[in-house]
């Protein structure tokens, strides 16, 4: 009877062990995915913020140099390349809006996402060149605003912003 009771006992032993084993490597794995899914989002975030800040950039440089061109009397068939070419950055600059805006649900990145994209809309509707610089230095601060608010979405987590 010791012989069975001793080797009921090791069963259960046994069987307990690779019960609480399978529950740590399960909670072990779930860890893992969730910091994996984490990382890969922070990584998306990171790209299509540096992307999207990029395309305001160019736009912006696009529609500073349709404004020369409007202002200094270029030929009719150079002022309409521009205006494509400025229209072609802007579509640009709302793709890479659109991605930034469905990989946060920040609605303060999404509102600076849209100012920028607003005052660099502004910048050929200048009328004269102190206008114009006017709208220069409100697009090129809030371009920079768009980058200080999303910066904390791209924090490692864990860390902090």
């Amino acid at each position: 009877m010791e012989v069975v009771a001793t080797s009921v006992v090791a069963v259960f032993g046994t069987l307990l062990g690779s019960v609480v084993t399978h529950v740590f490597q399960r909670r072990t794995v779930i860890r893992s995915e969730r910091f994996t899914r984490g990382e890969r989002l922070r990584q998306e975030r990171i790209d299509a913020f540096s992307v999207f800040g990029g395309a305001l950039a160019n736009y912006r440089r696009g529609q500073m140099d349709l404004w020369f061109a409007m202002h200094v009397h270029h030929a009719e068939s150079e002022l309409l390349e521009m205006r494509r070419e400025a229209q072609r950055l802007r579509a640009a600059a709302l793709e890479a809006m659109f991605r930034v805006q469905l990989l946060t649900e920040a609605s303060e990145v999404v509102e600076a996402d849209r100012r920028a994209v607003r005052a660099i809309d502004q910048i050929d509707r200048a009328e004269t060149r102190t206008e114009l610089d006017q709208e220069r230095a409100t697009s090129r601060t809030l371009v920079y605003n768009f980058i200080s608010t999303a910066k904390p979405h791209t924090a490692v987590p864990g860390k902090g912003h």
